[in-house]
């Protein structure tokens, strides 16, 4: 580990989960997925995913992290029909508007989409940037069994674009048939993991951004930023190789490899390595890696629990001061304004 660096003038997380209790008991109604019921009955991460207040800053204090940007949780509202959806996430923005107004030097926060109705979710990302003054908006990569480059979402993508505010995509459990076939023969507890934060749910996450980058979405919108957790969900580490797919794709204006690097930042989401993080800013230089403690699962724990945990990751990684700041607060201030 390197020396303790106390430059680093403020930690800001990109990557910290919220939820309703309206938003939870639909989901328990008409079908979330497995980390919805998981969830819904661990009492204390319910609770700590309901509050935005004392005892959520509280935690951000202890480990050191000075603002936290808030996303609802896995999977949002996008599992749910339009009727449902609409009013929940609207419901949830407003829930998150009011944390943000009420500390606005702790919280900033990404807009919930219901993406099941895309033209609704396109107005709701406006109504959230333009009047409540939210960051961007989180989406998963599925709606149903469609990918997020399905063309009935492309007025998600233009909004934001338009909006020149970024979109941050979460992994969500993959598929049933996925699961299924690639993320069981084991024990049910190890199928989750496997399928969810092991391994299935960053490789999900993965591919629906290269599907993003594939279906010409950053020809479309060539400004668009996105942002993707866990220092770039298997794409960022493996770019290199998924260039492959240029010379198949003579449509696109650029190379694989070039949409990753100009298109894409990261978070660690919760993932405290600096392997990783080396990783990420040798593909993609030190202006698109930000720090995420992926509260309130609990980022800050093992080698860095205890108080301080986020700033002490921050402070003792292995790059040089200007490359700290940047990573704990400059990058986040420079793409979301908070």
């Amino acid at each position: 580990m390197s020396e303790v660096d106390s430059t680093v003038r403020r930690v800001i997380g990109v990557e910290e989960h919220a939820w309703t209790a309206e938003l939870r008991d639909a989901l328990l109604k008409f079908g979330g997925d497995e980390t919805v019921n998981m969830l819904s009955s661990q009492e204390d991460t319910d609770r700590r995913l309901r509050d935005v207040g004392d005892e959520r800053l509280a935690r951000m204090d202890a480990a050191g992290v000075d603002l936290e940007v808030l996303s609802i949780t896995s999977p949002g509202t996008q599992p749910l029909p339009p009727a449902e959806a609409v009013p929940l996430a609207r419901d949830a923005n407003d829930f998150l508007a009011d944390a943000v107004r009420a500390r606005p030097d702790r919280f900033a926060a990404f807009a919930t989409l219901p993406t099941s109705d895309p033209e609704a979710a396109a107005r709701e990302l406006e109504r959230c940037v333009a009047d409540l003054g939210l960051v961007g908006a989180l989406l998963f990569p599925r709606t149903g069994e469609l990918y997020l480059d399905h063309e009935k979402f492309r007025p998600v993508f233009e909004a934001a674009a338009h909006l020149r505010v970024p979109l941050y995509i979460h992994p969500a459990l993959p598929p049933q048939s996925v699961r299924d076939a690639c993320f069981s023969g084991f024990d049910d507890r190890t199928n989750m993991i496997l399928s969810a934060g092991g391994w299935g749910w960053h490789v999900d996450a993965g591919l629906a951004t290269l599907r993003l980058i594939l279906a010409g979405t950053f020809d479309r919108h060539p400004d668009l930023q996105v942002i993707l957790g866990h220092w770039g969900e298997t794409l960022v580490p493996f770019a290199d190789r998924a260039d492959l797919l240029s010379a198949a794709n003579p449509q696109l204006q650029r190379s694989i490899l070039d949409y990753i690097t100009a298109n894409l930042s990261v978070t660690a989401g919760g993932i405290f390595s600096h392997r990783m993080l080396r990783q990420a800013m040798d593909v993609l230089g030190p202006d698109r890696v930000m720090f995420g403690d992926d509260d309130p699962y609990g980022g800050s724990k093992g080698r860095f629990g205890g108080n301080g945990g986020a700033r002490a990751f921050v402070e003792t990684a292995p790059i040089d001061p200007d490359e700290k700041a940047k990573l704990a607060h400059l990058n986040a201030e420079h793409f979301l304004g908070c």
